[in-house]
Parts: structure tokens; C-alpha cells; sequence
């Protein structure tokens, strides 16, 4: 993966880079000086620092250079497990981001939290609960808290009302869930995956709810990067916020569709523009293997809890 990617190293990286080579350059002159009045043989000059630039990864939080979409048009907030683009008007991220894992997914899950409550890095206030009461709508994630389940602290931050949209319940039970759940099937098989996923919110929109006038997006998208070898391979997902009895094959579009449909440039940072360009215009749904037994659990059951 990491011909693809590209290097953004942070400042304080570079700085660290300079002081070893610099160092390294100190003791290389000292040792041929050494060699050469004290009548060794060896008369070679300094040996050449090589400088590499040098990837910082944080034990904690997310490297926002590399991997969020590059042209927000809300306020950046960053959690520990996944970022967020937080739009004012809408009450509502434009976009939340993360990273997906078989080996966080393999891990034994913790209990469901349930702890829903305001962000407080949202610097203007975030959605409330009250918001929702007797709206209709369903809390539903954004972030998944069955992707965060591998950490009890993880799990909370999904229950950040930043990361929570109003979703038809027959929307957020049915196939919103059976994509949430294809998904986690599909960074097991890959391994790794970067997943971009949000509102519509440059369609009208639905209905307004709550003192704090949360908006009711018509739909929701979910956009897919697997940057494993040898197949490297992206896809989008455009669904209606609604009840639906459709395959999940049927909402799938190209990473370009959902960019231009929502403004938001999703993986300028993860690739060189060639390779962008190229898995960004196409897709190919039998890469990404669903699985009948949701649908048909979907459409029998799911639908109407």
C-alpha cells in the first residue's frame, strides 16, 4: 500500500529528520578526522547522510493530512477514532471518516454504550436528544458503533450527537443496516478499509426537527477505498433515506458520482492523481460481494422492526 500513498509527514517529523542528519553528519567528520591525524589507513571522507522523510503515526488520534476529504465545508472536528466535517446549517457532518479494520473487528466486542449526548468540540453546539424526541426519526449513526466495538471508549464516541442524523426508521433498521453490516464484512476480507459516509446535503431537504432545527436528509452515501494489493478498488453507495426493498447493488455509483453529487473530495490525499483518477471513475459491484441472506433478512424482517 504505501507506493500509493502519498508521504505527509507532519513538521515536527522534518525537524527530527534534520537534527539526526545533522548529527550523523557531526560524527561522521569526527571519526575521519580521528582516522586521519592519528595515521589510520582509512582516508575516506564523511560518509553521505541520506535523508529520508520520515511517516509520524500518533499511538492516538487520526493523521487528518493523509486521509479526510480535502475540502470541507464545515468545521473540522477530530475524536480519537474518527474525524468529522460539522455543518451548522444542517445541524448535521457533512462527512464523518475513519479507518476499518479485520483486526478491530476480530477483536471480542464490548457491550453497546447507548450513552448518546452533545459533542462538546463542536464549538457551535451539536444536535441534542431532545432534538429528536417525538420527531419520528430514528438516532442513526454515522460512524457505526459496531465498527468502534473494539474499544469500550471507542464505542462512546459514537454516541456523539455529531455523529448521529435522523433516519426513517425503516432506513436506519433496514438497508442502512444491511450496508453497515456488508461493510464490516468486506474490511475482513480486505483487511483494510477507509470509509467515508454522510448525508446528502446538497439535495432539498426532507423536514427540519428539534428547537436546534436538525435537518432530515433525503439520503445517504458511503464511499469504500481498499488500497490492498493486488487489487486496489473503490466504490460509492448513494441510498435513500427511506424503506427499501431494493438490493444493495442497485445504490452502487462511482466515487466520482458521489463526489459530485455532494461537492466533497473524498481521497486526494491517499493516492497520486492517476491512480485517484482511475479507481475514482469506475466500480465494479462483483469485487464487492453482498450477501442474499441480509437482503432477504432485510426485506422480511429488518424493514419492519
Amino acid at each position: 500500500m504505501a507506493q500509493f500513498r502519498k508521504n505527509h509527514s507532519k513538521s515536527n517529523s522534518s525537524g527530527l529528520v534534520t537534527k539526526v542528519g545533522l548529527f550523523a553528519a557531526l560524527m561522521g567528520i569526527i571519526f575521519w578526522g580521528f582516522n586521519k591525524f592519528a595515521g589510520g589507513q582509512s582516508q575516506q571522507p564523511p560518509m553521505e547522510v541520506v535523508e529520508k522523510d520520515v511517516e509520524v503515526v500518533e499511538e492516538t488520534g487520526i493523521d487528518s493530512i493523509f486521509y479526510l476529504p480535502t475540502n470541507p465545508a464545515g468545521s473540522i472536528v477530530q475524536h480519537k477514532h474518527y474525524a468529522l466535517s460539522y455543518v451548522e446549517k444542517y445541524e448535521l457532518p457533512e462527512w464523518c471518516a475513519y479507518e476499518l479494520t479485520a483486526d478491530r473487528l476480530n477483536t471480542d466486542w464490548v457491550e453497546r454504550t447507548d450513552d448518546f449526548r452533545p459533542d462538546p468540540k463542536v464549538e457551535t453546539g451539536s444536535s441534542t436528544l431532545d432534538d429528536y424526541r417525538r420527531s419520528r426519526y430514528d438516532r442513526g449513526h454515522l460512524v457505526p458503533a459496531a465498527d468502534m466495538a473494539f474499544s469500550q471508549e471507542a464505542m462512546s464516541e459514537t454516541f456523539l450527537m455529531s455523529n448521529i442524523s435522523p433516519q426513517e426508521p425503516g432506513f436506519n433498521k433496514g438497508v442502512w443496516r444491511e450496508l453497515e453490516e456488508l461493510t464490516r464484512d468486506w474490511a475482513k476480507r480486505f483487511k483494510h478499509l477507509y470509509v467515508v459516509t454522510g448525508p446528502v446535503l446538497s439535495q432539498p431537504i426532507k423536514f427540519w426537527i428539534g428547537e436546534n432545527q436538525v435537518a432530515v436528509a433525503p439520503s445517504f452515501y458511503k464511499v469504500l477505498l481498499d488500497l490492498s494489493e493486488p487489487e486496489v478498488k473503490a466504490i460509492g453507495f448513494i441510498v435513500p433515506n427511506q424503506t427499501s426493498t431494493e438490493r444493495i447493488e442497485s445504490f452502487a455509483v462511482s466515487v466520482d458520482d458521489v463526489e459530485q453529487l455532494t461537492g466533497i473530495n473524498f481521497f486526494q490525499n491517499l493516492m497520486e492523481p492517476g491512480l485517484e483518477k482511475e479507481l475514482e471513475a469506475k466500480f465494479d459491484v462483483s469485487l464487492w460481494r453482498t450477501n442474499d441472506k441480509k437482503f432477504q433478512k432485510r426485506v422480511q424482517e429488518w424493514n419492519f422492526q
